[in-house]
């Protein structure tokens, strides 16, 4: 297992060495200057020019990238153009609020993809495939935001179960933290659900069509527990692949969610970051997150193949 492990390492690393020239360059093919943004409407040329110097945005593009990516990878990230607060601590500061929301999404999207898929794998034809086929395709299709302020209107407007918007550390208050975690969690669930419950019913009618489950059927097992002994164990390896997919696509999906729900994570630093072209900000947050993604799919691989020998020999 452990030269499994170090065969991906090389590979996840240079993929992440690679991605930093995306990160660095498409912030400055952007229309705007951070320095004349920053400066205001009434700055002339004289004082723009010397806060583009003392931004360090005048020196060539390559000493930038090549200063900006040794500091990186010393964990120094600069500081921030508009609050001149260090990079680091804006990141850690709203990275643990994103991942309670993308563990809360996280978790949902499992609950409720396990009974969809099961069902849809189970169902022969006719109204219940269609129902839960056009039910999919709706928690895949509707834009978060769209959910969002459905959520909005039914779980608060109407029934005034639960919070609109807004954060509450469950640390603090784990009832109030809850509460003010659902509708957001679930509104990122939905889609991740919808893809893993997909994913999901296809293994589970490939396990159906197995050797090793006839056998066990003709043997006389009843279903629940044929399809809890032999279905969804061998149909769970494939799916952490997905699932680990899926939870870097949570990250990205937060950043629309918790500007919806006012949630004060990585998605609203960034939305917040790019409309003040705060490049030290957009850039930390945009390689955390490809960072994040190389490190769960790495994750999910190793634990696929911890599951299913077959991944390590075909590797």
């Amino acid at each position: 297992m452990l030269r499994y492990v170090l065969r991906r390492l090389p590979s996840a690393a240079v993929v992440l060495l690679l991605s930093t020239v995306p990160v660095f360059g498409i912030l400055r093919l952007a229309p705007g200057d951070p320095a004349a943004s920053l400066a205001g409407a009434d700055a002339g040329p004289d004082a723009i020019a010397a806060l583009r110097h003392q931004m360090g945005l005048d020196r060539p593009l390559v000493n930038q990238y090549l200063s900006w990516l040794g500091d990186a990878l010393h964990g120094d990230f600069a500081t921030s153009f508009t609050t001149r607060a260090p990079v680091s601590e804006l990141v850690l500061r709203g990275l643990g609020n994103t991942g309670t929301l993308a563990l809360g999404a996280l978790l949902l999207a499992v609950v409720l993809a396990l009974p969809l898929g099961t069902l849809a794998a189970l169902a022969r034809g006719g109204a219940a495939r269609t129902l839960l086929a056009g039910l999919n395709v709706l928690m895949l299709c509707v834009p978060p935001y769209v959910t969002g302020v459905l959520l909005v209107l039914l779980f608060s407007v109407g029934l005034r179960l639960l919070p609109p918007g807004g954060y509450v550390s469950v640390f603090d208050d784990p009832v109030a933290g809850l509460q003010f975690l659902l509708l957001p969690s679930l509104c990122l669930a939905l889609p991740a659900a919808a893809v893993l419950a997909r994913f999901l019913t296809a293994a589970l009618q490939r396990v159906f069509h197995e050797e090793h489950y006839t056998a066990a059927r003709l043997r006389g097992l009843s279903g629940r527990r044929l399809l809890l002994r032999h279905g969804l164990p061998n149909a769970v390896g494939p799916l952490v692949t997905v699932l680990g997919i899926q939870i870097g696509n949570l990250l990205g999906g937060a950043v629309i969610v918790e500007s919806v729900f006012a949630w004060p994570g990585i998605g609203q630093a960034m939305v917040t970051a790019a409309s003040a072209r705060d490049y030290p900000v957009m850039q930390a947050l945009l390689l955390l997150a490809v960072t994040v993604f190389i490190t769960l799919q790495l994750l999910s691989d190793v634990i696929h193949a911890l599951i299913d020998p077959r991944v390590r020999e075909a590797s």
